[in-house]
């Protein structure tokens, strides 16, 4: 695919910079980095920044002006990329590690200041076979919110469970894979299994008595994941809709 400014530099080489920076090359998009903060821009049409949130404005001040300037922040809007006239964020739905990530299939979040941008900003998504959407600035905390929500709190229950035992990773691994498969192809509540779904409050008991015998500080999480899933199995949740393949930020 041909973007519409094929040029590119990506400034942060942490991980998704250097994640970023990998794939477009693979992907046939001339790349600039991953370059240090305090990069310029110089010669390339396009920078993307990769940098803590908190350095977004200081690294956009650094950018001769004239270039479009996106950032990958899920949480933070625009407003520090100002007074680049073409702004644009891009921040791709996937967890990224030291290993690095397959963008291809994901969902980007896209948002931009003019259409130059917006397009610039999915050009790069597409390129990458990713699926643009657009997220207004009102909505980018709880976007980012319901991401974290979804990959870094799972972590965290999974954590929980290998702590709580007797049972490891490569035995949990199937299930969760299963349960995550069923609540994609069916939704939460038809995903929904185990006591609290069928009503036995006795088995939920003794594994409340369990969790407080042998690790007391995830009581208080134990309790509030059960009061929740039994707030689901009694009530359901809308599924969401899906993500559209492109949308217009």
């Amino acid at each position: 695919m041909t973007l519409v400014l094929p040029r590119c530099a990506v400034v942060g080489n942490g991980r998704l910079g250097t994640a970023l920076s990998a794939a477009l090359r693979a992907a046939g998009v001339p790349v600039d980095g991953p370059l240090g903060r305090g990069a310029t821009g110089a010669g390339v049409d396009v920078v993307l920044l990769c940098v803590p949130d908190a350095e977004i404005a200081g690294a956009a001040a650094c950018i001769t002006r004239g270039r479009l300037v996106g950032h990958c922040s899920g949480a933070t809007t625009l407003a520090p990329l100002a007074p680049h006239a073409d702004a644009f964020s891009l921040h791709p739905l996937m967890t990224v590690t030291a290993a690095g990530a397959d963008f291809a299939g994901a969902a980007a979040a896209v948002a931009g200041t003019t259409e130059r941008a917006r397009a610039a900003a999915r050009d790069l998504a597409t390129a990458l076979r990713m699926r643009p959407f657009a997220v207004a600035d009102g909505d980018r905390a709880a976007y980012h919110a319901a991401a974290s929500m979804a990959s870094n709190f799972l972590i965290t229950l999974e954590w929980a469970a290998e702590r709580l035992g007797p049972v490891d990773r490569a035995a949990l691994a199937p299930l969760v894979h299963a349960t995550v498969d069923n609540w994609l192809a069916h939704g939460p509540q038809a995903a929904l299994t185990g006591p609290i779904a069928r009503g036995d409050e006795d088995t939920v008991a003794r594994q409340r008595a369990a969790v407080a015998q042998r690790t007391p500080d995830l009581l208080e999480l134990f309790d509030a994941l059960t009061s929740a899933t039994r707030a689901l199995a009694a009530t359901g949740a809308p599924a969401p809709a899906p993500v559209p393949a492109e949308v217009a930020a």
